[in-house]
């Protein structure tokens, strides 16, 4: 049970910490503030609800990934490097790849409301 508690503990540190400093991820926190109304309403089904919210918690959730590998990349060292290069590009990209799935189901959910239409 300890272990539970710590993890919890280092995992509300990391939201705080992120929260504060994170501009990306606080602009994903208001997404999803926003998201949890509107996937109501655009939405059909619970099962539909919880996909739109649920990609805009995978968008965060790989946001976090992302500032766990720059921040681990800026202790390393802050000289130029091609490989921290990389490992930062390659966050950023897996960012991207979350925020398009993130596109294309939305975009599908408002379609499928405006035209009547299951996709």
């Amino acid at each position: 049970m300890e272990r539970l508690i710590k993890a919890w503990q280092n995992s509300v540190r990391a939201f705080r910490r992120l929260a504060a400093s994170e501009t990306a991820f606080q602009q994903e926190l208001a997404l999803l503030i926003a998201a949890i109304p509107v996937a109501w309403f655009l939405s059909t089904s619970w099962r539909g609800y919880w996909l739109l919210v649920g990609v805009v918690l995978l968008l965060i959730m790989v946001e976090v990934l992302n500032s766990g590998i720059e921040a681990a990349c800026d202790a390393i060292s802050r000289e130029f490097h091609i490989e921290i290069q990389l490992a930062k590009d390659c966050g950023s990209l897996a960012v991207l790849i979350a925020a398009i799935i993130a596109l294309i189901v939305w975009g599908l959910a408002l379609a499928e409301t405006v035209s009547g239409v299951p996709f």
